[in-house]
């Protein structure tokens, strides 16, 4: 067994559990609980079904017998996952709903659902609490990591407030309404709740720095803001002791535990993980990051993290499979990376996707046939109607029905899965998805439940 996995087993062996292998929630030993959220952005169950494979073929396995660390949590449920006006969700409704425990529109963060997507005045009418709102006010440590820009749906719902996503920065917002809203990128440098968040990793700079002032990796690149301001140095400026990094030579210096820290590794999202440089000048990588914010927030005080693995959404829209998938596959690396560093007695972990995607596994393949490729029985690919080759993983819909430039080779890294219906961006999916919790109140996740339920179960884990 992996040692990932030797608090599981302790728990099961000496401290005990119920009788369906759940974790005893009622062994705290009087210390704060912890909690580590752990979203993977459109990780429908089809693309967890096809990480696994993938990850155990490329181990040198037939793949369909393996199973990604976090599979093996004692309780999982089934999540719906629509939003109040979508059948088919977007993430910033569906985080708010974790955030919050309050379903809302798609398109809006931190904001009830009596808000219509871009209404200023309605948003600061209708703001819901979230819960990193709340136990940093009770003197929880709290961060975010997110391979998207710290600003994007996700990670903003932890801390932002705002009637329409795509208001990262100021000039993402219409004239009319900027005096009265704030962007997404200032709520986090002015975020007022306890001492701030003490961690933000990401990616985002182009958010926080003014028209004026060039990319420190890319000069040919300026900042968005065209208010002025320098977000970064107003964070830096509000206590001593904070920290800022842009690379993963000065990533790896930071010292653990001291100060606040605000990490941006790129103008915009984070590089997928098949492409990220791993070099001084590059960007650590999601499981390096989730490493050093759990070293970075633990204490007494307890700790609240979120971490996305926000990219592989983006990689499914593209429609393409294998960026998705390997980076699914680190996603699960730096949830084996947390179960390794944590308590299984003071920790709850709990795993989940915002929504799924359009990705499907289909066409009677071979047991061990590459997940990648195409269709085969034995060396033989099967065909469709037409004669052609078709591959096992696919779409709906997508940009793979399109006449697009394409790879012949369904391997290629660069490859579009074919789709059915032509679209330039693959949609989310309205499907289920799946839920998975290791550690204190992990037993309250069963079933099938609302996603907002989520909330809940966080919430009386520190109660």
């Amino acid at each position: 067994m992996s040692k990932n996995y030797l608090g599981l087993v302790l728990c099961l062996l000496v401290v005990g559990c119920s009788p369906n292998n759940e974790v005893v929630d009622n062994s705290t030993n009087g210390t704060r609980v912890n909690i580590i959220l752990f979203l993977g952005d459109g990780m429908g169950i089809s693309t967890v079904t096809a990480a696994r494979i993938l990850q155990g073929q490329i181990e040198g396995r037939a793949g369909e017998e393996n199973y990604l660390g976090f599979e093996r949590f004692p309780n999982v449920a089934l999540v719906k996952t629509y939003n109040t006006d979508a059948q088919v969700p977007d993430s910033a409704g569906t985080m708010t709903a974790i955030m919050t425990g309050s379903k809302t529109r798609a398109g809006v963060i931190g904001v009830g659902p009596e808000v219509e997507r871009g209404d200023c005045v309605g948003s600061r009418e209708y703001t819901l609490p979230t819960l990193l709102e709340k136990l940093e006010q009770d003197g929880y440590r709290t961060g975010i990591v997110s391979t998207t820009t710290i600003t994007h749906a996700t990670p903003a719902a932890t801390y932002g407030h705002s009637p329409d996503r795509n208001w990262e920065l100021d000039t993402a917002i219409p004239e009319e309404h900027r005096l009265d809203c704030k962007d997404l990128a200032a709520q986090l440098v002015e975020f007022e709740f306890g001492d701030g968040l003490d961690l933000a990793l990401g990616g985002g700079r182009y958010m926080f720095y003014p028209t004026d002032v060039a990319d420190s990796e890319y000069p040919d690149q300026m900042g968005g803001r065209t208010d002025g301001r320098d977000l970064v140095q107003e964070w830096l400026s509000v206590r001593d002791g904070r920290q800022f990094v842009t690379n993963k030579k000065a990533f790896g210096k930071l010292p653990a535990g001291e100060g606040q820290v605000l990490g941006l590794f790129e103008p915009s999202h984070m590089q997928f993980e098949a492409d990220r440089h791993d070099g001084p000048d590059g960007e650590p990588s999601i499981a390096e990051m989730t490493e050093f914010a759990i070293n970075h927030l633990s204490g007494k005080e307890g700790f609240f993290l979120m971490v996305e693995g926000g990219r592989i959404d983006h990689a499914h829209h593209a429609g393409n499979a294998q960026r998705a998938l390997v980076d699914t596959i680190a996603f699960s690396e730096a949830i084996d990376k947390a179960v390794e560093m944590t308590d299984v007695n003071n920790t709850l972990i709990l795993v989940t996707a915002d929504h799924s995607h359009t990705l499907t596994i289909s066409g009677y393949p071979s047991r061990g046939n590459p997940i990648l490729g195409y269709a085969s029985i034995g060396n033989e690919p099967l065909e469709d109607e037409d004669g052609n080759p078709y591959t096992t993983l696919g779409y709906i819909n997508g940009p793979g029905a399109l006449d697009l430039p394409n790879s012949d080779d369904p391997e290629d890294l660069n490859y579009r899965q074919l789709s059915a219906i032509p679209l330039r961006s693959e949609t989310h999916a309205g499907e289920d998805v799946a839920a998975y919790a290791l550690g204190p109140g992990a037993l309250r996740l069963r079933g099938v439940i609302d996603q907002n339920e989520i909330y809940n179960v966080m919430l009386e884990s520190v109660k």
